[in-house]
Parts: C-alpha cells; sequence; structure tokens
C-alpha cells in the first residue's frame, strides 16, 4: 500500500485543517490508551505544539482505501531544545507521540517519519536527538541509547522519619500554584544550566506547573500544591509541586509531582517539608536523582524504601564532535576511537585529547584503539555508565590498557540526570 506521509500545518485553522488535528490527536491517545481528548485538551496541546514550533509527522491511508479519512495510522511529533552536556548546552531534537497503528505494523512507517527526522535535524545542526522509550528494544537499532535514568521512592514519614542534622539552610513557604510560575521557572533555568542531564522543558510544563490545565484530569487541577524554599536573602532557591492521596486511609499519601533543587541542603529541606505535612504518612515520588543524598541523611536509611530505578531519558549522538567536547572529562590522556554507525551520523573514527577537564576531537584515519556502537555511544556521551562495565558487558571492544584509558578519561563522579518528559 502507498502510504501518504505529511506533517500537519498547525497555523492553519479552516475546517479541514482543524479536522484532521483532531483526528491526529486521537490517534496518538488511542495509541497510548488515553482517553479521548476533549477540546480544552486539544488547544492546550496546541498552544503548546506552536509554542514550541513542533512538527506533527503522520502517515495516512491513501484516498479511497478502506478506512482512509483525516486520522493517521502513524504518528510523529519532533521540536528543538537545549541539552545540558557538561560545558555546554547543546541543541537537541526531541522526539514524542511515535506510533503506528496495530493494523498498519511492520510497514516502515516508523523508520520513515524517525529516519528523515534524524537527517533533518542532523541537517539543522542538533548535536542529539532524545526521546523517551515505552519499550527498551525499539530504538537502538536507531542509535539511540539510555542516558539518564530515574528512581521511584516511598518515604515513611511516620515515627521512623528523622534527619542526623536538623541544621538546614533557610526556610520553607507556601505559594498559590497558580502564581508560582515565574519561581519554578527560574530555578529550572538555574538547575538546567548547572547539572548535566538537564533537558529545557516544553511549553506545555507552565500549564502543568501552574494547575492552569492537567492532562490526567481534563480540566485545571484543583489538588496541585507549591511550596518554595527560600535562602537566607529570602531568595527561591529550589520548589516542590505536590498533591495529597488520601484514598487508601491506611497509608495517606503526598505524591510528588516535581521537585528541584539547587544545593544538596536545598533537597533536604524539602524532603524535610514534604515529611511534616499533616495527615500523611508517606510521600511518593517517581522521578527521584538516584544520586539524591536522602538515604544517607536519614537516622533510619530503610524509612525510604526505592521501588524502582528505570532508563528515562534515550539519546542518539548526530554529532560526535560536538557533543564529546562539550561534557567534561577526568583526566588527561589520548584516545583513538571508532563509532560503528550504520546510518552514518555518528560513524568514524575519532582522536580524543584530554586536558584541563575537556577535550578535544578530531576525525583521524589512525587505527583505532577502541570501538563502539553509536547506541552504546549515546550511554556513553554524558558518563551514565562506566566504561569498564559496557566494556564487561561486552559493548566496548578494545585492549584492556587502551579501554582502561578511556574509563580514567571519560568516567564521571556523578550521573546525568533530568525531570523533563515530553
Amino acid at each position: 500500500m502507498d502510504y501518504v506521509f505529511d506533517t500537519l500545518d498547525l497555523q492553519d485553522d479552516s475546517p479541514a485543517a482543524v479536522a484532521r488535528r483532531e483526528a491526529w490527536f486521537g490517534a496518538v491517545a488511542r495509541a497510548f490508551h488515553e482517553g479521548r481528548p476533549g477540546n480544552e485538551h486539544i488547544q492546550h496541546w496546541l498552544a503548546s505544539a506552536r509554542a514550541d514550533a513542533a512538527v506533527c509527522r503522520g502517515a495516512w491511508l491513501p484516498e479511497g482505501a478502506f478506512g482512509a479519512g483525516p486520522e493517521p495510522v502513524a504518528t510523529y511529533v519532533s521540536f528543538d531544545k537545549t541539552l545540558n552536556a557538561g560545558h555546554e548546552l547543546l541543541d537537541v531534537r526531541m522526539v514524542s507521540d511515535v506510533s503506528a497503528s496495530p493494523a498498519h505494523r511492520r510497514r516502515g512507517l516508523v523508520r520513515t517519519m524517525l529516519e528523515a527526522d534524524l537527517a533533518d535535524a542532523a541537517a539543522h545542526g542538533a548535536a542529539l536527538a532524545a526521546l523517551t522509550a515505552s519499550e527498551a528494544t525499539i530504538y537502538g537499532r536507531w542509535g539511540f541509547g539510555p542516558a539518564t535514568f530515574a528512581r521511584s521512592v516511598e518515604l515513611d514519614t511516620g515515627p521512623r522519619f528523622g534527619l542526623r542534622t536538623r541544621d538546614l539552610p533557610g526556610r520553607m513557604e507556601f505559594v498559590d500554584a497558580r502564581d508560582a510560575w515565574p519561581h519554578l521557572s527560574s530555578v529550572f533555568e538555574r538547575f538546567h544550566r548547572s547539572r548535566r542531564g538537564s533537558i529545557a522543558r516544553p511549553g506545555f510544563y507552565r500549564d502543568l506547573h501552574t494547575g492552569a490545565f492537567d492532562y490526567t484530569e481534563g480540566g485545571p487541577s484543583k489538588k496541585l500544591r507549591a511550596a518554595v524554599h527560600l535562602d537566607e536573602s529570602e531568595q527561591v532557591d529550589g520548589f516542590v509541586l505536590y498533591r495529597f492521596d488520601g484514598e487508601d486511609r491506611d497509608k495517606p499519601t503526598v505524591r510528588v509531582s516535581e521537585m528541584l533543587a539547587l544545593e544538596p541542603g536545598v533537597q533536604l529541606a524539602l524532603w524535610d517539608f514534604l515529611a511534616h505535612i499533616d495527615l500523611s504518612t508517606r510521600v511518593v515520588w517517581r522521578m527521584a536523582d538516584p544520586l539524591d543524598p536522602l538515604p544517607w541523611a536519614l537516622t533510619d536509611i530503610n524509612a525510604l524504601k526505592v521501588t524502582g530505578e528505570s532508563e528515562f531519558i534515550w539519546l542518539r549522538v548526530l554529532d560526535v564532535v560536538r557533543v564529546l567536547q562539550a561534557r567534561p572529562w577526568t583526566a588527561e590522556g589520548r584516545l583513538v576511537l571508532s563509532v560503528e554507525d550504520p546510518q552514518g551520523h555518528a560513524g568514524g573514527t575519532f582522536a580524543i585529547e584530554s586536558r584541563a577537564g575537556r577535550a578535544t576531537v578530531t576525525p583521524t584515519q589512525e587505527t583505532a584503539e577502541v570501538t563502539v556502537t553509536a547506541e552504546t555511544l549515546a550511554t556513553l556521551c554524558l558518563g551514565t555508565a562506566p566504561v569498564t562495565m559496557l566494556a564487561a558487558a561486552g559493548r566496548v571492544a578494545g585492549a584492556a590498557d587502551a579501554v582502561g584509558r578511556l574509563a580514567a578519561m571519560a568516567d564521571l563522579p556523578d550521573r546525568p540526570y533530568t525531570t523533563t518528559f515530553f
């Protein structure tokens, strides 16, 4: 069947364009088992897509085919933001809402749209592409690899809770979520420029973080609460957004929607605030930093339960030189790295020379000392996993001394982290 590939015109409000747009969004909702979106939902989505200059692609049945109409059989959306690589903010192509109808699987629909978009991203100077994956086996074939992780945690805030220190900085204060955006966005911008792995926020975050629209509830959020942390000069340097869930009377729960802090002490102050919210006995958060200091600050380490840890953001390197030069390096040295990439975006051999925490990376014809695939490079590029661990898994090839040299140069003491979803 000859499918028709096209993009939506998000600026066209003619009846035909509106019908096609609504059908496209309906196809996405069906693919991810969400309820049919109402008009208000679509309007908020459209405002965000326009603000992000998103490109919405789709595949449609040809005219005259059974089932042909405004609804696509495959969808794909992308837009550009920035990612903190450690030393620099790099342009990143954000990929979302990738779907294909079960009736039209294995026809190359997603492949056609994804490969066209990656080529477009590279042509327009994006150093990386990023997405979240519903299944971990899908995107490695296109050079994507897991690059940030998040933990799901439960904190017992009953008598077991206590911090080893009460000398916490600053103070907490409630703010109305509807008025909180200037404070939240200011903290995020500083976090984004300081934390490796952070990804800039899509437009819909303003709706989510102010409660203007809850995409799950289908209307304004009535339960969202916001609190900020103030430093000694009364400047906001952290915040938390949460909802109270009292459905389980045995475990009334504070569910964190977002929590960001610019300093470890502020992070502990946010946890302490949450732990002392009345009429609740636990705090649940599914996007915690794997390096959050809380476990080691508790008087009872078992008051915190890690209920899961999984990959979150998947990256795809499009420009090896820019990405590797934008990340930190930990030891001086020189190594020749080969990247295998059937699609060509990251393929080649590169000489890496690191000095004073930075690296110079140049294409070379020298013999490679270490070889990785584009998928593995995506995991290595921000320092997500130790080089020797990936080598032990059979994903880094080279002599032991060369692998050890790369590990000394590239392994970092912390891990990349972001809470941005899209």
